[in-house]
């Protein structure tokens, strides 16, 4: 065994850090409490628990690869460093006026989300390119060294950079770094040109500022892992999980790491990818809740869906436009406050509310015994009987069953006239409705019927609530993969090397300009493939084109993809081709007599995913070894049934369980209903579905 073929991943969570330590074709998983005040001291206590798991000494783990929710976490609870912005004269204020749509139509008390530096904080520089990337007015060294000077003297720590039409000329961008570095050697810079070259001054201005705002933050913390991690005679390569799906260097991730956010929930839509790869499933939900969130995806042909906007700290329930947009290359999935830690309580139309607001793991929901009062889902999950108190996470955390009844009672049954079973019911169905909802609307968004979908869970979470939603949904398989509760740990694992770099050039399918567009691709291409190479100097790569086109006069634009030969060999007939099959595909017809316009471009330089082997289905054929029975609430009958509890280590590949039943393992539990059935496959995976 060499010493590149034991990996580690690790995924730092709200409430739990997961680390997987894989040796060849075995893998050894933990969970442990995220520490918050130092993160990297969870990755230590859970990389010496599978260590001492396999039997192997810390330094002789090759390669880590890490995912965080800290850059997340760092936005949400605005605890970035003290940044300032450098703008274009007149575009100060962008970032607050921000698009002026309105997210909630009918809300007359609508509050706009604040933005994430205020306006003292906002410096402008007399300057102005064009919409082609021509200067109009020169800008002037000795204003920006005067203006540098005040931000020096002001003491902030970090710089973003956002001028306009800086993605089609970025001298003046470099200029003011220049000077920033001369006068400020200290200070962490960050241009717009870089961090995000797209049109659409609100979504480049806002990314380039959350990048900044959080660069000292994740330098740091990644700084003070590597020296953790050296201490423990860790010395191997450390790469970032980025949040469209791929892997970076730790260097990379330093400079921009307002990739990383999202990074956690991409690793899971790649361990669900891999899983659908291994069924031949083309048509998959992903439904990964932890115990701070839940998060759904689409993956279509074994590959997760993928946007260059989304937005992060959405304030208002959740509606999109309330949260702040980042425009990076990101795999797209609806995130909602629904996890474990998830805090439930009644509203002032007396209806059970629960999230956004979370437990987290400092104090945890009330079962834990560690000072929550007030209930979460976990507390919920269990009163109804889908949990062991005295084997919940491998039995390292002793669950105290009267504490989720009290929590329970105190702020929900006291005002609803209820007892801590109704409670604890009416709870668990809000929680699952809101996550089945979420799952609607996000199909219909796509345009996509769930019922002719198979639904992956994972997640520490997501196979105790799994099942419910299927029924919710009309789903009618469910597959509860090996090493579920680690599951986005496992995906970073899974994941190739890429980078995918993007430019804003705006043109017309009426003015295509073959030899520009031939250019344009080839640089993005070496610019991306240079990522790729600071992590992997040797391996093949390969690259994915896309053209991002809409009707003229449209407000947004689909992603179309381009095989090489089209991205190199361009054809205006060919793209609008191309186009029109994708607007009709998801819109129903095309739009005759419109031109088409291109607004940006886009290469993803990756390394060949790894190849599957591809799992026989196989069907019951006998029953699974009953270890206990057990009271477990069915919320489908609205009453508790008697469930048998299958220890999933114990049962064998073909053995056939009926619902109702729990399944139990050290990291999660699966709840089967009474409307479902499961077989264990050869690979370990639960195949859940509706009974015959």
């Amino acid at each position: 065994m060499t010493q590149t073929s034991i990996r580690m991943g690790v995924d730092i969570g709200g409430t739990f850090t997961d680390v997987v330590l894989e040796i060849g074709s075995h893998q050894f998983s933990t969970k442990v409490l995220t520490t918050y005040a130092a993160p990297e001291n969870a990755i230590i206590d859970g990389m010496q628990q599978v260590c001492k798991q396999a039997d192997i000494a810390p330094s002789q783990i090759g390669q880590i690869i890490h995912g965080t929710t800290l850059a997340t976490n760092a936005l949400i609870e605005r605890r970035g460093a003290k940044t300032a912005l450098i703008t274009t004269q007149g575009f100060r204020d962008v970032i607050e006026m921000r698009t002026e749509s309105r997210f909630e139509h009918y809300d007359l008390n609508l509050t706009i989300p604040e933005p994430l530096i205020p306006r003292q904080q906002r410096f402008t520089l007399l300057e102005r390119v064009d919409a082609q990337g021509e200067v109009l007015i020169a800008l002037d060294r000795a204003e920006v060294e005067a203006l540098v000077d005040s931000i020096k003297d002001a003491g902030y720590q970090s710089i973003a950079v956002g001028l306009l039409h800086s993605y089609l000329n970025d001298a003046h961008e470099q200029l003011v770094r220049e000077v920033l570095a001369e006068k400020m050697p200290d200070a962490m810079v960050s241009l717009s040109c870089e961090v995000s070259p797209q049109m659409r001054e609100y979504e480049r201005f806002n990314t380039v500022v959350a990048n900044a705002y959080i660069k000292p933050l994740m330098k740091s913390y990644l700084g003070r892992l590597e020296g953790q991690l050296k201490s423990e005679g860790v010395n191997c390569d450390i790469f970032l999980m980025h949040s469209g799906g791929g892997i970076i260097s730790i260097e990379s991730a330093a400079e921009f790491p307002v990739r990383l956010v999202e990074s956690g929930p991409a690793g899971g839509a790649v361990f669900a990818a891999n899983i659908a790869a291994r069924y031949g499933l083309d048509k998959v939900l992903s439904f990964d809740m932890g115990g701070t969130t839940a998060k759904i995806c689409l993956i279509k042909n074994q590959t997760p869906k993928t946007s260059r906007v989304f937005e992060v700290a959405r304030t208002y329930r959740f509606k999109k436009g309330s949260g702040m947009p980042i425009s990076i290359p990101v795999i797209d999935m609806v995130e909602i406050g629904a996890g474990g830690g998830s805090l439930a309580n009644v509203d002032a139309m007396r209806q059970i509310r629960v999230g956004p607001e979370s437990a987290g793991s400092e104090p945890g929901p009330a079962c834990y015994g560690r000072g929550g009062e007030r209930p979460a889902v976990t507390d919920a999950d269990l009163v109804l009987g889908k949990l062991d108190p005295d084997n919940f996470a491998g039995g390292s955390i002793q669950l105290h069953t009267e504490s989720s009844k009290a929590a329970l009672e105190n702020v929900l049954g006291n005002i609803l006239n209820m007892d801590a079973l109704t409670a604890a019911y009416g709870l668990a169905e809000v929680v699952d409705e809101n996550m089945a909802n979420a799952a609607r609307v996000h199909a219909v968004e796509n345009g996509e019927d769930l019922t002719h979908y198979t639904m992956i869970a994972f997640g520490g979470a997501a196979p105790l609530h799994a099942g419910r939603l299927c029924e919710k949904l009309g789903v009618n398989r469910l597959l509860v993969p090996a090493g579920a509760g680690v599951g986005s740990a496992i995906g970073f694992l899974r994941a190739p090397f890429s980078f995918e770099a993007n430019r804003s050039v705006y043109m017309r399918l009426s003015e295509f300009q073959p030899e520009v567009i031939r250019q344009l691709l080839t640089d993005l291409e070496s610019e991306a493939t240079k990522f790729v190479r600071s992590c992997d100097a040797t391996a093949e790569i390969l690259s994915e084109y896309k053209a991002y086109m809409r009707y003229s006069g449209q407000g947004w634009e689909l992603p179309v993809a381009l095989t090489k030969a089209q991205a190199l060999n361009p054809d205006a007939a060919v793209f609008k081709q191309l186009f029109e099959d994708d607007y009709i595909s998801l819109f129903g017809r095309a739009v005759e007599g419109m031109d088409v316009e291109i607004t940006v471009w886009s290469v993803n330089a990756t390394t060949p995913t790894e190849a599957v082997e591809p799992v026989e289905v196989l069907a019951g054929n006998s029953p699974a070894t009953v270890a206990s029975t057990r009271s477990l609430f069915d919320p489908a009958l609205s009453q508790s049934v008697e469930a048998s509890v299958i220890l999933r280590d114990d049962l064998q590949a073909g053995q056939l369980v009926t619902g109702p039943a729990v399944i139990t393992e050290n990291e999660t539990t699966i709840v089967l209903p009474s409307s479902r059935q499961a077989i264990r496959q050869s690979d370990g995976c639960i195949d859940v579905r509706t009974k015959s």
